[in-house]
């Protein structure tokens, strides 16, 4: 078996609101996914979130997103590339001074919410968002959408010079076409720690993971995310963590 990495979005919280169990998670998982201050998280938030990425040997990501806090960076805005251009560059900037403070390398990108889920339809968001990377940084790892339906952004990401990870979800139910079910429709996020390390360890050794109607879907992937504001998110990473020693799968940051 490959070593695989297991990641989770995180540095979520913001002034005095607090979303996600950050601290409890990041024992678990192998790199962290950061907002990026615009769908959430803030200055302060980001700079805890790095510090303690960096003490538990954790890869750090920057997790960008829409400028759109009230819905969580979860709903599709109409922005121009270029717009989504100088988005992405503003928020990785950001997260990249952080890490130069804590003396870490920023490890990865991985769009987040409406805007992941737009690259992997609309070829024109792809790019902008790939090209935003590159330009600040091109050792940057780009995390895509494993399957098909990924093909888009792994596609231009390579094209500009990106090194793509490929990512699946044991936490989320995906249609038959290799999308991701809508949060809006009922079983789209999977929160059984049994049935996600199951779906997490079939996703490992096979590449392969069921859909909501049956459909057997294949997948080449290099790391698995689940999401650090799903109620049983610590169960989740403990029992994939505890599923995956006993398999004998490493697990280690992407790229490490």
């Amino acid at each position: 078996m490959q070593p695989i990495d297991l990641n989770c979005d995180m540095g979520e919280s913001f002034g005095a609101y607090k979303l996600g169990m950050d601290i409890d998670v990041i024992g678990h998982i192998s790199s962290a996914n950061i907002a990026c201050g615009w769908h959430a998280g803030d200055p302060l938030v980001m700079d805890r979130t790095v510090k303690m990425a960096v003490e538990r040997g954790v890869g750090v990501g920057a997790h960008p997103g829409y400028p759109d806090r009230i819905g969580f960076g979860r709903r599709n805005l109409d922005c121009t590339a270029e717009e989504i251009r100088s988005y992405i560059v503003y928020q990785v900037g950001a997260l990249q001074a952080f890490c130069r403070v804590h003396g870490v390398k920023l490890q990865h990108v991985k769009p987040h919410g409406a805007l992941y889920l737009t690259a992997v339809s609309d070829e024109t968001v792809a790019r902008a968002v790939a090209e935003a990377i590159v330009s600040v940084d091109k050792s940057l790892l780009y995390v895509a959408l494993a399957g098909a339906k990924g093909e888009t952004m792994r596609r231009i990401g390579e094209e500009v010079g990106l090194r793509v990870v490929y990512e699946a979800f044991p936490d989320r139910a995906y249609t038959a076409e290799g999308n991701l079910v809508s949060r809006r429709l009922p079983g789209a996020v999977i929160k059984d720690p049994t049935v996600v390390a199951e779906r997490a360890l079939r996703m490992a050794r096979e590449g392969k993971v069921i859909a909501e109607d049956g459909t057997e879907i294949d997948l080449e992937v290099q790391t698995l995310c689940v999401h650090g504001d799903t109620p049983t998110a610590v169960d989740l990473v403990r029992n994939i963590r505890r599923t995956f020693k006993v398999e004998g799968i490493e697990v280690r940051p992407m790229g490490a």
